[in-house]
């Protein structure tokens, strides 16, 4: 017969969201940062999550002032889950399978594991369910790509309120001169044209927020933003004249692509933080 689980209880961390009168316990839990709702749901499921002493129901509401409780079964299984950094290659996917082209999943195993990763973590198959991108990068585009078992990291990565800044390096072209000639773009970008790269563009009828660009060399940008319309910085540049022909995600937050060979991953080490 197995033990029943042993709780532990838990407090709004300083500076949480304020919620409204009441909200869904699977959402305040994901507020606190406990949990995924979805993996808020499972643990209620499993009668791994307590309100007020009392075992939660599925959909229940709670206010502020519930204490909430969760097993240390289930704090445990969230330690055992990974992350993974990926150096993706061109002509693969972020997320699932589509016009004949591979997800980036599809690279993660044994084989390709960077032999010179510091985690003691071993690649386990079952490391492989649920793991899922969070974040996109274009099939023509290469570097940093997350792929993560924790549906906090997710959150705080892609989440709605997400701020989290990307860094690219990003090889561009005239959009009027011929793919073959060489330039000094650089010299052909007027300052007014960088500047509304950093600030007074939209797409889809909405601004965009404000974005670090600077040149590092004559070809290349470097562009940093805090959030990820899709194929953002190819329209961007387009707006301005510019086409990208070479884009590689090289920062998420705190953690740098470094020396990561392309197509090749490893663990997000223990203490490593977004």
């Amino acid at each position: 017969m197995s033990e029943p689980p042993r709780f532990r209880r838990v407090s709004a961390p300083a500076g949480a969201p304020e919620a409204p009168a009441t909200s869904r316990l699977n959402k305040r839990m994901s507020e606190l940062g406990l949990a995924s709702r979805r993996e808020a749901d499972a643990w209620i499921e499993r009668g791994w999550v307590l309100v007020n002493g009392e075992v939660a129901r599925m959909g229940q509401q709670v206010t502020m002032k519930d204490h909430i409780t969760v097993a240390k079964e289930a704090t445990g299984e969230q330690a055992e889950r990974v992350t993974i950094l990926l150096n993706k290659p061109m002509g693969f996917v972020s997320g699932q399978a589509e016009d004949g082209h591979a997800p980036a999943a599809s690279l993660i195993g044994p084989h390709s594991h960077w032999t010179e990763d510091r985690s003691k973590t071993r690649f386990a198959p079952h490391q492989m369910r649920g793991l899922a991108p969070a974040g996109r990068l274009d099939i023509d585009s290469i570097g940093l790509l997350v792929l993560t078992q924790d549906g906090r990291i997710a959150r705080h990565l892609i989440g709605q309120d997400s701020d989290i800044e990307k860094e690219y390096l990003v090889r561009v072209t005239m959009l009027d001169s011929p793919d073959a000639q060489p330039q000094n773009t650089q010299a052909r970008v007027a300052p007014e044209k960088l500047a509304l790269l950093r600030h007074g563009l939209q797409l889809d009828g909405q601004p965009l927020k404000p974005a670090k660009v600077s040149w590092q060399n004559e070809e290349q940008l470097r562009i940093v933003l805090r959030e990820g319309k899709k194929r953002q910085i190819r329209r961007m540049c387009e707006l301005v004249g510019l086409k990208v022909v070479g884009l590689k995600r090289v920062r998420i937050g705190k953690v740098n692509l470094g020396p990561l060979p392309v197509g090749k991953w490893r663990y997000l080490a223990p203490g490593e933080l977004f």
